[in-house]
């Protein structure tokens, strides 16, 4: 085999092309309930810390809540929005009012789809 011309060939390989689709996660918004037992400042202060608002969105949200009854306060996926819920529970009492005995009222619903 020595002095034999071995055949080389080369493989092309076929272009492979994927596509790729990005499911999003189906959201969620993130609600807080009007009460009596929770003063402004607290309402404020819980909207900065744990979401993140800046002062005058954090005092919109508050007021909303006041007047209407109800504010979604943030919308993102559903483990995460269940994360926040936790934490506005965990906030407990407002420290501001004796008669204070609990959290805000606070619940996760799916957020509408267009």
């Amino acid at each position: 085999m020595a002095g034999e011309q071995q055949a080389t060939s080369a493989v092309v390989e076929p272009e492979v092309t994927t596509e790729q689709q990005t499911r999003r996660l189906p959201p969620y918004n993130v609600v807080i309930l009007n009460d009596e037992e929770h003063t402004f400042p607290y309402v404020i202060e819980l909207l900065i810390k744990l979401f993140r608002h800046p002062l005058p969105k954090a005092e919109e949200l508050t007021l909303r809540i006041h007047t209407t009854g109800r504010a979604i306060v943030y919308t993102t996926h559903k483990e995460l929005a269940e994360l926040k819920r936790d934490q506005v529970i965990a906030y407990g009492p407002d420290p501001r009012l004796k008669t204070s005995k609990g959290p805000l009222r606070c619940y996760v619903e799916p957020a509408p789809t267009d």
